[in-house]
């Protein structure tokens, strides 16, 4: 069965500091390619980091390097975005995604193409305002 479920999305001023989490399946979370993507209004939706969860490495865009960091639980079957030094131009609806990926060198690519085109399974998004 097919999971995802964000949460941890809120309003902060700039500068602050929000955690997203992922709750997935054992079933999605065996995709083993996971990222966060973001969509703020009248915009593409873009990938802000991915990872692969059997130890194949993370992936940002570089908006977000130095101040957001993916993670992941293998237990809890979760995956976060933490997400530092906030800007007003973070904010969107932030919509965690998987795609089955045998291979690590499948998850880049998978990750990198136009609005997230390359993942197969979606959750329903959290919303996250930064106020300057």
């Amino acid at each position: 069965q097919v999971q995802l479920v964000e949460s941890g999305g809120g309003s902060v001023q700039a500068g602050g500091s929000l955690r997203l989490s992922c709750a997935t399946s054992e079933y999605t979370y065996s995709s083993k390619c996971m990222g966060w993507f973001r969509q703020a209004p009248g915009k593409e939706r873009e990938g802000v980091a991915g990872i692969y969860t059997a130890g194949g490495g993370t992936y940002y865009a570089d908006s977000v390097k130095g101040r957001f960091t993916i993670s992941q639980d293998n237990a809890k079957k979760t995956v976060y975005l933490q997400m530092n030094s906030l800007k007003p131009e973070d904010s969107a609806m932030y919509y965690c995604a998987a795609s089955p990926s045998y291979y690590s060198d499948y998850c880049p690519r998978k990750f990198s193409r136009v609005g997230g085109s390359g993942m197969n399974y979606w959750g329903k998004g959290t919303l996250v305002t930064i106020s300057s």
